[in-house]
């Protein structure tokens, strides 16, 4: 009797317990929630009717502030746009492409120097990419490249390709040798065996390497402030600044341009989240 009633106490207390963790996680997820949720309702207000209930939802909500940030050519938002995902998508095709060759190549090819420069490519990850800011701005500006549609795609793919050596270099290691052996008995070449079988088989990792890079290139701020001078060639982020005055800021449409600059990121995460955390824990284990 008195050992079911110990169990029956433990198990409240276990309930009880598990209540209060849902209850903090619950609370946790709304609050990082709630400003999307708020940003999205306030881009349907006009400015007076913000300014006069930031908090409250809109009585008569409206499209407008989406229109005229598509429609006013002062804003160049459409165009900022495209600059982004040009400059995004050559970066991350160049970065899985260099990732891919040197991270095998590392893995697989045994020389003196192997070790060397695995190490002084992970040294690039632990150099601060803005204290870089300056020199590569001299550089640049000496060797006139920039203020050019390409100039940010080589800070980009300088910076992104550390951390995709790194993950393939590990995910590469793991692959049966076997595989490529029994390949060169049936006649195939190294570049046929390197693309068709090899390439495949590091398709997790480098999807997840693809993605957390896009995300570091969509949201790059500093070397686009530093090296964009042109309105033309401007990418979002440097977009959104034109949404805030120097004494004061219509926050529905600047809102409503977050909004519209965040929707395909959002996309693109919700539609790759179960690959991002296989292909990390796969790089996490198998490295």
């Amino acid at each position: 009797m008195a050992k079911t009633k110990s169990a029956g106490t433990h198990k409240a207390k276990k309930g009880l317990l598990g209540f209060f963790m849902n209850l903090i996680l619950w609370i946790f997820s709304l609050s990082c929630i709630f400003p999307i949720v708020w940003m999205l309702y306030s881009s349907l207000k006009e400015k007076r009717a913000f300014n006069a209930d930031i908090v409250g939802l809109p009585k008569n909500p409206t499209l407008i502030n989406y229109t005229r940030i598509l429609t006013n050519p002062d804003y160049h938002l459409p165009e900022s746009m495209f600059n982004s995902f040009r400059t995004t998508a050559l970066s991350i095709l160049l970065i899985i492409a260099f990732s891919f060759i040197v991270g095998y190549i590392l893995a697989r090819v045994r020389f003196k120097l192997n070790r060397v420069l695995y190490v002084m490519f992970l040294m690039g990850m632990l150099i601060p990419i803005h204290s870089l800011l300056v020199p590569i701005y001299v550089v640049f500006k000496k060797c006139n490249i920039s203020n050019q549609w390409f100039t940010l795609l080589l800070p980009y793919v300088s910076f992104g390709l550390p951390m995709g050596i790194f993950l393939v270099e590990g995910f590469v290691k793991t692959v049966p040798v076997d595989l490529e052996e029994a390949a060169a008995i049936d006649g195939s070449n190294f570049t046929h065996t390197l693309w068709t079988i090899i390439f495949p088989i590091c398709r997790p990792i480098l999807v997840t390497v693809a993605i957390i890079q896009v995300f570091s290139c969509w949201n790059e701020f500093s070397f686009a402030l530093v090296l964009i001078k042109d309105v033309g060639l401007q990418t979002v982020p440097l977009a959104l600044t034109q949404f805030k005055g120097q004494f004061a800021s219509d926050y529905p449409k600047q809102m409503a341009a977050m909004l519209l600059t965040m929707a395909p990121i959002v996309v693109l995460y919700f539609a790759f989240s179960r690959q991002i955390i296989k292909g990390m824990v796969a790089g996490a284990v198998k490295g």
